[in-house]
């Protein structure tokens, strides 16, 4: 996979002066379009879109310090519509509008070409199962969040203080009588931008998963979430350490060393935090669908 992804990489930087074409790339990586986002956001910190968009801009700033075509030539090379559109763009990335950058010449901002590399520790190992279930129910509030790469996510730590107490022992109790797993309060992301750019919103349930037919107490959302193949993975350590080491191994070790690619729907963390909060257990649940490359 990872060297597919560099396929990719190579086909971007041949035609940054092209639309991109995001069923093009997808068919180079051999996988869905669904998939080589996560997958890129994943490994590169940004979404693809992004990426893109940055080394365009890199590009354009060099020729903009060239001098040898004129700014409107050059917005019209990088995809923009008019100098005023290709002048925000400039601005937003470099902090400084292309025409004083011509004048003054100042040091510009660089987004590296990328390039992915596996490097293999041999010090651990990953623990997983792939399950295939019926349908079941994701049942809880539920709140309309922004997607935040690093550091904590105010706005999901807020609403899930807002959970009445009543709520959540209701919701506890739909959780052990169901029988399903993952067992207990669980948070649940879903619907996110396809390309996760950094303040995108997503729905953040903070809920149970229950079976399909399940009731919803009061003041709950019920997600329904069609039957389909699932890999779960699991990790125990200190926290938050030990959870964002799962997600990063899962996507850059994991998905490259196995059949199987993302797939629209849910993805639910249950977290069990050891009594003074240092530590935590971890259940990460994907839904994945066999790589048929």
């Amino acid at each position: 996979m990872l060297d597919r992804l560099n396929q990719v990489m190579d086909h971007i930087e041949r035609r940054l002066d092209e639309p991109l074409d995001i069923a093009e790339l997808a068919r180079i990586a051999t996988t869905s379009e669904y998939h080589l986002r996560r997958m890129f956001s994943a490994l590169a910190g940004m979404p693809l879109s992004e990426y893109v968009r940055r080394r365009r801009l890199t590009v354009a700033g060099a020729e903009v310090l060239a001098g040898r075509e004129s700014l409107l030539t050059i917005a019209v090379r990088y995809g923009y519509g008019s100098g005023e559109a290709f002048a925000r763009a400039f601005r937003a990335l470099h902090g400084v509008g292309p025409g004083e950058a011509r004048r003054t010449k100042p040091a510009l901002v660089s987004q590296p070409r990328l390039s992915f590399r596996l490097t293999v520790e041999g010090n651990s190992s990953m623990r997983y199962r792939v399950v295939d279930r019926p349908d079941f129910s994701v049942v809880g509030p539920k709140a309309r969040v922004p997607l935040v790469y690093l550091g904590p996510n105010q706005a999901i730590i807020d609403f899930v203080r807002s959970v009445p107490p009543e709520t959540v022992s209701a919701l506890e109790r739909l959780s052990k009588g169901s029988g399903e797993e993952p067992e207990g309060m669980v948070a649940v992301c879903d619907d996110l931008d396809p390309g996760r750019a950094e303040g995108s919103e997503l729905d953040y349930y903070h809920g149970v998963v229950a079976g399909p037919d399940a009731p919803a107490p009061a003041g709950t959302t019920v997600l329904p979430v069609p039957a389909g193949t699932w890999a779960v993975f699991t990790t125990s350590g200190p926290a938050p350490e030990a959870l964002q080491a799962l997600w990063a191994t899962v996507y850059a070790e994991w998905f490259p060393a196995n059949p199987y690619r993302t797939r629209p729907g849910p993805e639910i963390l249950r977290t069990r935090m050891s009594p003074d909060g240092t530590a935590a257990d971890a259940e990460l649940w994907l839904p994945v669908e066999r790589d048929p490359s």
